[in-house]
């Protein structure tokens, strides 16, 4: 957000990645009716109330290992932690995923984990902002 890159910058996409896989959701324009956070935070609210497993896709329920999917919620939630030097590395994390005996450490806040809006002001009754795939912009040209 501030134009800083780091090593972590990578994993810090990955753990994007990671949460966009589980949630079948894109993290840029995500909407949910009771917050204006974007994918991050709404996986981190999930996390800090013990409800980790909302944030699967939908599709996916009843296929799927619930320890493995919340490995990877954990692990997703690390890459995307506010201050760079908590970030693991992109070893750790392959580590981490790859090895279910392996401890993984408690994730702490996200960062960049509320919502910007870039769309303007809502007039819908909802006062909500639903942010959707569909944006067209029109330009229309009008002679001298």
């Amino acid at each position: 957000m501030s134009g800083h890159f780091s090593v972590k910058s990578d994993v810090f996409s990955f753990g994007v990645l990671l949460l966009e896989i589980v949630s079948g959701k894109k993290n840029w324009g995500f909407y949910h009716p009771d917050h204006d956070l974007n994918l991050l935070g709404h996986a981190w609210k999930l996390w800090n109330e013990g409800n980790p497993l909302e944030l699967l896709d939908k599709p996916m329920e009843g296929s799927f290992s619930a320890n493995e999917v919340i490995r990877c919620i954990k692990v997703g939630l690390l890459c995307v932690q506010q201050r760079v030097e908590d970030r693991p590395t992109m070893s750790s994390v392959l580590f981490m995923l790859g090895n279910e005996n392996s401890t993984v450490p408690e994730p702490k806040e996200p960062g960049f984990s509320t919502e910007v809006s870039f769309l303007g002001t809502d007039t819908s009754s909802s006062g909500k902002n639903p942010h959707t795939a569909n944006n067209m912009t029109v330009t229309l040209l009008d002679g001298r």
